[in-house]
């Protein structure tokens, strides 16, 4: 599916405060077309916007840029204790008080990210509306269609819930958009992924499509964030056992954990739904990852561009294991892998030497190690300042060097747009999910079962990051459980197994929340990490609050309905 940018403004998301704001950066980028709504009320017409409702997902599309990344880089790794800022104080300040739990409303990440949804959302609306009034498509292509745009919209809505709680929800059918944001909508976003569900076909044509097997994934991900275990149950046991992508291929595990973060196996079995990505095609790597551009290694590295990112030592440690290859799920923060901070590059260092998940050296770069095909890790050569962001680099989004000016696009401002997919769901994830909800209800074998197939994938030696000589780059070694106690042991192994094998893809702060356990988590992390990164002394999260982030407060000026704003803000800000 080609990525096909739409630009149109809609009248709601005027009316929610999505505007564009006035900035050379936006002026500087023409429209490609205006329709007048007639010209579009029909198969094309219909067509078209869907594309451009799906062209949304990357979060750069419309009035987004890497402040609404589809990755939820920002909001879901760094707030969830995976990631620093990286780069330095300097640089993209909005995120410095995100990540302190210091926001106010008047941040320009929320403002962008809130209009970039609802923006999306409007195509997603405006996709349904003209198939309605298409004459010249069969009903079947108008249920497909409809069901495709509703999977859309059930997303979009999902991200504003987990980021935000309180949004509005916005229909076809919606005439006054100044609705108020004191409702919850997880009904209405279960509605459209049950919807899409029923109704959507198991294969289509394109790869990026969501099919029935997507839209099943995302309504039992919709019954985790509710805590509805028996329904998620149900839901992932029809996914696990018939769930196929759109082009045919049964679910399943890749023999290699990092061929899910490669431009060259994108679309694998294991690809649920992902953002599609494209690059030397015309549109100046726009086309591209343009939403993790900044998440490369820093000048000399890999991309060219611009240090952020920066995995935490924290996330380092996690990756620690016993003698039997298992996660120290309560002391693995008790103390650090050995690193190369403070040691310049031309001084000698020697990378830890202790057991460890062989996941960690495809999700963090290190010194020491291979980089890829770069060679090994550049240590401060690749660093901005070590100091503020830390001795590692992010691994997952980041192309090889033989993919080069092929599978990237060296012509937009940085090398870094690339054609690697980010994969919004991964069938590791439905299982981790599955496993959850089977041991939430009581079913610890089949939750073990779940979660040794990850482990056992993330076993495979051939899988491993190799020295040049074919050697292991490092001390691994992970086993199976075998067993699980007691439903309290099942529930802390699985929470700890989602964090390593989804690390840096943007979800942890999100399962935090959902767990119950973001205060606790978040705080025992800044007490820590202070102590190493300087600018997190005195950070706190505070319960109650910063589950959520605040209503932006251009979108509530911009609410005023008979004198009154309809968006309310969020508890605590």
């Amino acid at each position: 599916m080609k990525n096909i940018k739409v630009k149109l403004i809609f009248t709601f998301a005027l009316l929610l405060g999505v505007t564009y704001a006035c900035k050379d950066s936006f002026l500087d980028q023409p429209p490609i077309g205006t329709f007048s709504a007639n010209v579009l009320q029909n198969k094309a017409g219909a067509e078209g916007m869907l594309i451009g409702a799906y062209s949304m997902l990357d979060g750069i599309g419309g009035p987004g840029g890497w402040q609404s990344a589809g990755s939820n880089w920002v909001y879901g790794s760094i707030c969830g204790n995976d990631a620093y800022k990286g780069t330095d104080a300097g640089d993209q300040v909005d995120i410095n008080s995100i990540e302190r739990f210091e926001p106010l409303p008047n941040n320009g990440y929320f403002i962008t990210v809130w209009r970039h949804l609802y923006d999306a959302i409007g195509r997603a609306n405006d996709a349904i509306r003209f198939a309605n009034e298409a004459k010249d498509m069969s009903q079947a292509d108008k249920t497909r269609l409809i069901a495709e745009a509703r999977f859309l919209r059930g997303h979009y809505h999902f991200e504003l819930r987990k980021i935000f709680n309180r949004a509005p929800f916005i229909d076809e059918t919606v005439t006054d958009y100044l609705l108020p944001n004191d409702k919850e909508i997880f009904p209405n976003i279960e509605a459209d992924f049950k919807f899409a569900f029923d109704n959507l076909p198991e294969t289509l044509a394109d790869a990026g499509r969501a099919n029935k097997w997507a839209a099943g994934a995302f309504l039992g991900k919709t019954y985790m964030f509710q805590k509805k275990y028996t329904e998620a149950k149900q839901i992932f046991d029809q996914v696990i056992a018939n769930g196929r992508t759109t082009r045919g291929a049964k679910y399943a595990l890749n023999a290699s954990f990092h061929d899910n973060f490669r431009a060259a196996t994108k679309n694998s079995a294991e690809s649920v739904f992902a953002v599609q990505y494209s690059v030397n095609d015309g549109a100046n790597g726009n086309n591209g990852d343009a939403g993790g551009v900044l998440n490369y290694p820093y000048n000399n590295g890999p991309g060219g561009c611009c240090g952020f990112f920066q995995p935490t030592q924290n996330l380092v440690n996690a990756y620690q294991v016993d003698a039997n290859g298992l996660p120290l799920l309560e002391t693995f923060n008790n103390a650090d892998v050995k690193n190369d901070q403070g040691i310049a590059s031309n001084q000698p260092f020697e990378p830890h030497t202790g057991p460890l998940d062989p996941r960690l050296d495809w999700t963090v770069g290190r010194r020491g190690i291979p980089y890829l095909d770069w060679g090994p890790h550049g240590g401060q050569n690749w660093i901005r300042d070590q100091a503020y962001g830390g001795p590692y680099s992010p691994k997952k989004n980041v192309y090889y060097k033989a993919e080069e000016g092929r599978l990237s696009d060296a012509t937009g401002w940085t090398r870094g747009y690339s054609a690697n997919n980010y994969t919004i769901m991964r069938y590791a994830d439905v299982l981790l999910m599955a496993a959850e909800a089977e041991a939430e209800v009581g079913s610890l074998a089949r939750a073990l079962d779940y979660v040794n197939q990850v482990r056992r994938r993330a076993a495979n030696p051939a899988g491993f990051v190799k020295n040049p000589d074919g050697s292991n780059a490092a001390n691994y070694r992970i086993g199976e459980y075998s067993s699980f106690p007691s439903k309290e042991f099942a529930i802390r192994a699985i929470r700890f197994e989602r964090r390593l094998e989804l690390a840096m893809e943007g979800h942890r702060f999100f399962d935090l929340v959902r767990w119950g356990i973001a205060a606790e988590n978040i705080n025992e992390y800044f007490r820590v990490e202070q102590t190493k990164r300087q600018y997190l002394r005195g950070a706190r999260f505070t319960a109650g609050k910063n589950e959520y982030f605040p209503i932006p407060e251009q979108a509530i000026v911009r609410s005023l309905k008979d004198g009154q704003p309809t968006l309310k803000q969020n508890p605590g800000y």
